[in-house]
């Protein structure tokens, strides 16, 4: 990644109201972007957006991604030349409980966002995100590429998986290859892992739980202690967002197409072992205790190769498992301490980028 690419370039996120929104909008601005976001309120409460002030420092326009109309009209306006597609229903567990929602905001509201886009008449590198589980569960114990099968066993892997079919339609429609040069749109998905850090108070998610357990002093309650996931720091997976939107923002035709960014093979870990390695800072044994109540089903194996996005866009891990952890519970402990949230991001990624 290139830092002196984003000085004075139009971004639009949307859900940068969301905790991977909030890091990412505090990120471009410290590399001296125009930031713009495009999302509903604040998804939790306490927020990283609330309490680090991204308010403050981005054109905010709180709406709905589904609200056509509105949207349109914020692309127009900004006229971004980078946008990044956070937002979504993004919570295994609700959308169980509310699959309609799920597949509404997630399929349709990326429909509307593409198609706002078909407005502008310069050029514009979308990044469309999706998720490690948009791929069909073979219960393999290998890393799933980027070739592997779209499926999706639970309706939010599965209304991701038809976001990417969305993406793929518009790609093929309006941005055939003869006409890359023509149109003003190049587009890409990201696949990333599971992705920590400080800031984080999403419910029903593995270390917001364990952090709010162990700052009471107590276990956390874990569903599935032996799930294998891919985990990353914040910033490494931003990293990756940043790194492909440069190079598709440069070089369309090369870098469209769908990219994994996940970690090494050290940091797919079991549950069990991620949140005994957290509980550490905090000095709690027994770090977990299993869940007595039923949940619907989860993946038990899900690992990502990202060998294409080292390779092809030279992009870096910089934080393995242990680090990102570390760097997790710094950033929950000092903040429990009174630091301010904005502070504390901004010397992580100050840190990050000077690795």
């Amino acid at each position: 990644m290139n830092q002196n690419f984003w000085s004075d370039k139009r971004v639009l996120i949307s859900g940068h109201t969301g905790f991977k929104g909030s890091w990412l909008s505090l990120w471009l601005k410290q590399l001296g972007a125009r930031v713009s976001g495009y999302s509903l309120p604040p998804p939790t409460s306490p927020s990283l957006y609330g309490q680090a002030a991204i308010h403050e420092l981005v054109d905010s326009t709180i709406g709905d991604i589904r609200d056509h109309a509105r949207l349109t009209d914020t692309v127009m306006r900004v006229e971004p030349e980078i946008i990044i597609h956070l937002a979504a229903q993004s919570v295994v567990l609700n959308s169980y409980k509310d699959p309609v929602e799920t597949y509404s905001t997630n399929v349709v509201g990326t429909a509307c966002l593409l198609d706002a886009t078909r407005r502008l008449t310069a050029h514009c590198a979308i990044v469309n995100v999706t998720t490690d589980k948009v791929y069909e569960d073979r219960g393999w114990l290998w890393s799933y590429r980027e070739n592997d099968a779209l499926g999706g066993s639970d309706p939010y892997s599965s209304s991701k998986a038809c976001a990417e079919l969305v993406a793929h339609a518009f790609r093929k429609s309006y941005l055939s290859k003869s006409e890359l040069q023509s149109l003003p749109i190049s587009l890409a998905n990201a696949r990333a892992g599971n992705v920590i850090g400080g800031g984080d108070w999403t419910p029903h998610q593995l270390v917001p739980d364990a952090v709010a357990a162990f700052a009471r002093g107590a276990a956390v309650v874990i569903r599935n202690p032996g799930a294998v996931r891919p985990w990353q720091h914040v910033l490494d997976c931003l990293s990756g967002y940043m790194t492909l939107a440069e190079a598709l923002y440069l070089e369309p035709e090369q870098y469209s197409g769908s990219w994994n960014f996940g970690p090494a093979d050290s940091g797919m870990q079991p549950v069990s072992q991620v949140v005994e390695a957290l509980a550490e800072r905090w000095g709690i044994d027994p770090a977990w205790v299993p869940a007595s109540d039923v949940y619907p089903p989860e993946t038990t194996e899900l690992r990502i190769n990202s060998e294409k996005a080292l390779r092809e866009l030279n992009w870096t891990r910089n934080l393995p498992l242990d680090a990102a952890l570390a760097w997790t519970a710094d950033w929950f402990v000092r903040h429990g301490s009174a630091e301010n949230a904005r502070m504390l991001c901004i010397e992580q990624i100050g840190r990050y980028m000077s690795m």
